[in-house]
């Protein structure tokens, strides 16, 4: 292999690898120059390159191992390289949740997640910038320089898997795995011109919690919000890693995406209705409406039929969302120097979380299930529900740690206003890119899909980024 040369997708690096083309230790090492050239982005907050390198000596002794007829039998993703945001637990590299009020052990074991990619072969080579806690739609925090967007390095890569999915549009890894409790895996796929995908609540194993009764709720009855998903540079890269992180036999994701083409007469519904519209102005930057244009004119072009329904959110939504999504902050075992140490945003919902109690965490969680019963009613009288993804380009660094705690949230409500009503139905959803400006930002839509609907949506990603 000439140096620095590599495959072009994520599926082209996993062929070689199963081939020979290209052993595992030279794309890890391939992998870590290129970590290592594009610093500056600050995608990785810790780099586990000895770790990696020994991994990928033994995927290359097992390869040399197995006789060539019986190759097909190695692991899917045999040494592909990967990161893992530093919010989950891979073993033999520090967790740090992106906070400087937490300590950051070193994890014993993989987090599910981890291990579910670990067995099909990937080899993690570090863990990716996020957010303090997971919280917010930007990667920045007190503990590293922040992530930064490689389409506009002034620019914000979105969060909570920011640091991930600028890693990936920055080339640095093939594909990567996110997490997304309101919009961390669709944020940063729109703001860096990616694919993302957020599978429906339980889709993934190990979603849900382990023991022998899962549940598809939190401790104060609310929606569970968080899952797994891929970030990728197409919606074949996308399907081949979902396909994985599920354990799914024979690769059916991969195999439907092939066959987007037969894929028409659906109904869709377009809207632009925000249940944050009861409390903040949502509006729609030029850029936004262009790419909201382009994504109906494919869709109908490929014989599918757009509606306009009207959709009626329930106005109490925002205060229910933003108590429960901040419900997890009072459980948070601080002393009064390492809350000092939070960032303003955490320290400030963490205040408001530990006075309001649980009773209004249990009235937030009853809401956010009738919420979700109605969404999930009025969406699935269609087969897939089109919205637009973020309403403006990515803010600049800096741009929301500037502002007060409450002014921040404004800002990234007003930015990502129809990401968080998804979790909360537990509906799986898409985010697709379909605009490249002269400037080389990024601008994408959104589709949301029925239970179960993952391939259809990836399916409609393969359309939507097909002209």
């Amino acid at each position: 292999m000439e140096a620095g040369a590599a495959p072009e997708t994520a599926i082209d690096w996993r062929d070689a690898l199963r081939q020979g083309e290209i052993s595992a230790r030279d794309a890890t090492e391939l992998v870590l120059s290129r970590i290592e050239d594009r610093a500056e982005l600050g995608a990785f907050l810790t780099v586990t390159a000895e770790q990696a390198r020994a991994e990928a000596a033994r995927a290359d002794e097992r390869f040399a191992s197995t006789p060539r007829r019986e190759r097909e039998h190695l692991p899917r993703l045999h040494g592909l390289p990967i990161a893992f945001k530093d919010l989950v637990d891979v073993a033999g590299a520090a967790t740090s949740r992106g906070s400087a009020a937490l300590r950051h052990p070193v994890a014993a074991t993989d987090a599910p997640g981890v291990a579910a990619l670990r067995a099909a072969g990937a080899i993690p080579l570090g863990k990716t910038q996020v957010p303090e806690l997971g919280l917010t739609g930007y990667s920045e925090n007190a503990i590293a320089p922040p992530a930064r967007n490689p389409l506009d390095p002034t620019r914000t890569p979105g969060g909570s898997s920011g640091g991930s999915a600028a890693a990936i549009a920055g080339g640095l890894i093939p594909v990567g795995p996110g997490t997304d409790g309101g919009g961390s895996i669709r944020i940063p796929a729109l703001a860096c011109g990616l694919v993302g995908l957020k599978p429906g609540l339980g889709a993934v194993p190990g979603d849900l919690g382990s023991g022998a009764a899962p549940s598809l709720h939190d401790e104060f009855g609310a929606p569970r919000l968080t899952v797994s998903g891929p970030l990728a540079r197409n919606a074949l890269d996308a399907a081949m890693l979902y396909d994985a992180q599920r354990g799914a036999a024979g690769e059916p994701a991969l195999r439907a995406v092939q066959t987007a083409d037969a894929l028409i007469g659906l109904r869709i519904a377009y809207t632009e209705a925000s249940p944050f519209s009861s409390v903040y102005p949502i509006s729609l930057s030029g850029e936004a409406r262009s790419a909201v244009e382009i994504a109906i004119d494919r869709l109908t072009g490929r014989g599918h039929h757009i509606e306009s329904p009207h959709f009626v959110y329930d106005p109490e939504y925002p205060e229910a969302f933003t108590t429960s999504w901040t419900a997890g902050l009072s459980r948070l075992p601080l002393t009064p120097a390492a809350a000092a140490r939070l960032m303003p945003l955490t320290r400030t919902f963490r205040e408001r979380s530990l006075a309001r109690g649980d009773e209004s965490f249990t009235r937030a969680g009853a809401r956010l299930r009738g919420f979700a019963a109605d969404v999930r009613a009025q969406w699935g009288a269609f087969d897939a529900v089109l919205t637009p993804g973020l309403t403006m380009l990515p803010p600049r660094i800096g741009a929301f740690t500037s502002l007060d705690a409450d002014d921040d949230y404004r800002l990234q409500c007003e930015w990502a206003p129809f990401t968080s009503m998804v979790n909360v139905s537990g509906l799986p959803a898409i985010a697709v890119p379909v605009l490249r400006l002269p400037t080389g930002h990024a601008m994408g839509v959104q589709l949301i899909g029925r239970t179960g609907g993952e391939e259809l949506l990836l399916r409609l990603a393969v359309q939507l980024t097909t002209e």
